[in-house]
């Protein structure tokens, strides 16, 4: 075994460990892992990254599911639109995108250079959602209400990206459903959860598993190291303070972002 797919194989127990540290964020650490260290290119990258983060918010939606803080009708509204976006691009539109985009001049802008672009560009926001202190409990009795156009539109964009870049988008998703249905942070975080997990899943299924070849070993290797360093990391977590460790991992995730720029637009 090379020494980048040991620094691989690190790294997805690294990111179950965080997972189970902070309880989210580390999945968006699946797609340069897989492109850099095991040299998967950008299709199949996002595929395997989609099955990891699916399984691995599936962990998470469960166990706040069991505290009761999952709203499984936020879920389902919110949802179909969003599993009908991921569906469609992952299925229909991935597989139709060019290798070179565009040109101008000498410069080829490729398919690649999208969807890694578009990743380390949505990595800041992700980066900025860690640093944000943690919000004092509110109130669960306020009624949930649904802006129906706007989950619509929400969803099917979420979906959309996950999608293209492979990640879950829970700082997209957890904002939405605070503002769209005044659903309770809480309830927002485990829902989202469930929603992220649905999403990936589907989107896998109904659209990599047809359309590329995967390798079934890898990755179920990959996802089992991960979900150990999930029970590593919930351990650890009575511990270890997870706010500070959430700062901290938010600030690697902007470092994330220039590296990942640096390679596609920089280096190459």
């Amino acid at each position: 075994m090379e020494l980048l797919e040991v620094l691989g194989y690190i790294s997805a127990l690294v990111i179950g460990i965080t997972l189970g540290l902070i309880g989210g964020g580390g999945s968006i650490l699946a797609v340069p892992v897989l492109a850099y260290l095991f040299l998967i290119e950008e299709k199949t990258a996002t595929a395997y990254s989609l099955f990891i983060v699916g399984f691995s918010a599936l962990v998470g939606g469960v166990k706040q599911h069991l505290r009761g803080y999952v709203d499984w009708r936020t879920a389902i509204v919110f949802g179909i639109p969003a599993l009908l976006g991921v569906t469609t691009v992952r299925k229909y539109i991935i597989p139709i995108l060019p290798d070179v985009l565009f040109s101008v001049g000498d410069f080829d802008f490729t398919r690649r250079m999208g969807m890694f672009g578009l990743f380390a560009l949505l990595m800041i926001p992700a980066g900025i959602s860690m640093l944000k202190p943690k919000k004092q409990n509110e109130s669960n009795l306020k009624q949930v209400q649904y802006n129906y156009p706007l989950i619509l539109i929400e969803g099917i964009i979420v979906g959309a990206i996950t999608g293209l870049i492979g990640a879950g988008g829970g700082f997209l998703i957890i904002p939405a459903l605070v503002l769209l249905a005044n659903v309770e942070m809480k309830t927002a975080v485990g829902t989202s959860l469930i929603i992220i997990a649905v999403k990936s899943l589907f989107g896998f299924f109904l659209g990599d598993a047809f359309t590329i070849n995967i390798d079934w070993g890898f990755l179920t290797s990959f996802t089992v190291i991960s979900f150990i360093g999930i029970f590593i990391g919930n351990t650890l977590s009575k511990f270890i303070d997870g706010q500070k460790l959430k700062k901290a991992f938010g600030y690697f995730i902007f470092i994330m972002a220039f590296f990942i720029f640096y390679m596609e637009f920089v280096l190459k």
